[in-house]
């Protein structure tokens, strides 16, 4: 459905290493994305309108850092953390709130941003690492019980690598480069296909009238075209002035229109 922007996707593999990686990897996008969007469920987040020259400005800084990084890292230049720190610290010049989401919506198209800062960062963190385990443990349970009546070499290799896993997600995240170099980190997700109705209804719980507003949410006995949209995700991250911060910039597109993505 999704993919990081800077992991090479895996192609479907018979090789048991390879296919328990890719299991983990979707999992972890999965734990992301519920991690950035229960806010509205778990932490007293609202949805606040936005001015649309802010949001415009936030959408090209975005899209500028995005550009000055290597495809195949998140580390940003060292001379672009100024800006990095600009975009981080904007909530604060612009008096307005960490923790809620802020938004701005077009007729099929919306965009939201939400800041995190100093223990709303370490929350997150927490919330991600919890996500990913209870993904993760229940997914072995399944795949055991589904599988382990084979007795191939082959699945139990599969079964003894989803077993191993024990990914830390403030390592795979380099939270510790940023609290200790102080460097700036800009990753992103894309998703051709986002089922709104997951991200409004089941992750935020705000209901996708709300999320998208009443002229482009699907209707009730929508199909899969209704509900697709299509889903750029960035997630900004370093500290400032001693305070590690977070900035995810959401752009959300029905895939029936036409759109290009300022890049």
């Amino acid at each position: 459905m999704f993919e990081d922007d800077h992991k090479q996707s895996f192609e479907s593999s018979r090789d048991p290493m390879e296919r328990a990686k890719e299991q983990s990897e979707t999992l972890r996008l999965h734990a992301e994305l519920a991690a950035i969007y229960e806010g509205t469920r778990k932490f007293d987040a609202q949805l606040v309108q936005l001015d649309a020259g802010v949001m415009r400005d936030i959408q090209m800084e975005m899209a500028r850092l995005a550009k000055s990084r290597s495809p195949e890292s998140p580390l940003l230049p060292v001379e672009n953390f100024a800006q990095a720190h600009d975009l981080l610290a904007l909530c604060d010049a612009k008096s307005l709130t960490t923790n809620d989401y802020y938004i701005h919506r077009r007729p099929g198209e919306v965009m939201l941003v939400r800041w995190l800062a100093g223990a709303e960062v370490e929350k997150f963190y927490e919330r991600l690492q919890a996500h990913f385990d209870a993904g993760m443990s229940s997914f072995r349970t399944d795949e055991r019980s589904g599988n382990e009546w084979k007795q191939d070499q082959s699945t139990s290799k599969y079964l003894d690598a989803l077993d191993a896993i024990n990914e830390k997600m403030s390592d795979r995240y380099a939270r510790s480069a940023i609290r200790k170099l102080g460097v700036a980190l800009l990753s992103t997700q894309t998703a051709d296909e986002m089922n709104i109705s997951l991200l409004a209804d089941h992750i935020m719980g705000v209901g996708a009238e709300a999320l998208v507003g009443p002229n482009s949410a699907p209707s009730n006995d929508a199909d899969e075209s209704e509900l697709a949209w299509f889903f750029k995700l960035f997630s900004l991250r370093s500290l400032v002035n001693g305070i590690e911060r977070m900035c995810f910039f959401t752009f959300l597109q029905k895939t029936s229109d036409e759109f290009e993505f300022d890049e």
